[in-house]
């Protein structure tokens, strides 16, 4: 499969995100936890040289436990404070508070020399497509999600969410999309709902899931659809079809709809904690 995506949008966030950068204080950066690599931007990097950076592995409720464990010390080795959250649940709030804390020490530390205390960390979420940023505002402010007005300095038209006493969100969060240099990139992507099913061919889809899951996770498509593993990817899907009683008018096999019944249960964590890429 061949995947390309130009949104002409693009420059426009890119410009946005250069100009908000000013007035912020921390860097929050959502990636996927199954893909964290593929569901980065490279530009965020450049954008925030010299701010304080936190990477968020969201969806690490779905992301096998061993390659959340071997991201977060890669990149932790690279200065980033690492953190992992599932953006639905208000449970995992509290240690990214924690880690929130940690990334703001030395710039708490300033102001406290300065004179100024208890000033909010102003912080701004960044990050692709489909992430689960918005979910993860929502869960992290709950109900009491007020926006605290125009700040003296700011630009005007700035608006800022209190997200609890110690952090303030600048509300024009950046999208930014990824680079397809590399079509493993895109592949990825395409696989955890990143880019819209409509524009995919979900039958080859499906088959690099299944080459994908035969070779990092033997075993998941034999216990979940009680078929064979060893066979071609073209007859594991004709296997899901059969025995998920995927069928057409003239009781033809329906591939297209067993190759959507595959990518969904990978995709809602039916096929159990599955992570596509590794450092």
């Amino acid at each position: 499969m061949h995947f390309q995506w130009y949104p002409g949008h693009m420059t426009k966030a890119r410009r946005q995100m250069q100009e908000d950068i000013k007035l912020i204080d921390l860097v929050i950066e959502l990636v996927d936890a199954r893909i964290p690599l593929s569901s980065r931007n490279p530009d965020i990097d450049e954008l925030g040289r010299n701010k304080a950076r936190l990477i968020l592995l969201n969806k690490a409720d779905l992301a096998d436990e061993r390659g959340t464990a071997a991201w977060t010390e890669f990149f932790q080795k690279k200065g980033y404070f690492v953190a992992k959250a599932d953006s639905r649940s208000k449970g995992s709030m509290k240690a990214i508070t924690q880690v929130i804390e940690e990334a703001c020490r030395e710039k708490r530390e300033r102001d406290r020399k300065r004179g100024i205390l208890n000033r909010p960390v102003r912080a701004m979420i960044v990050g692709i497509p489909n992430v689960g940023k918005s979910t993860f505002i929502n869960t992290y402010a709950g109900k009491a999600c007020a926006k605290t007005g125009n700040k003296p300095g700011v630009t005007k038209g700035k608006q800022w969410i209190r997200l609890n006493k110690s952090v303030e969100l600048l509300d024009t969060p950046g999208i930014l999309w990824p680079k397809f240099e590399d079509q493993t990139v895109g592949l990825h992507l395409a696989l955890v709902g990143s880019i819209k099913d409509e524009i995919l061919n979900m039958d080859e889809l499906a088959l690099e899931l299944i080459a994908l899951l035969i070779r990092e996770y033997p075993g998941v498509l034999a216990g979940r659809y009680q078929l064979s593993e060893e066979t071609k990817a073209t007859e594991i899907l004709e296997q899901i079809a059969r025995n998920r009683n995927c069928i057409k008018r003239g009781e033809e096999l329906d591939y297209g709809k067993a190759a959507a019944l595959l990518l969904e249960e990978f995709r809602s964590g039916r096929l159990g904690k599955i992570t596509l890429e590794f450092p």
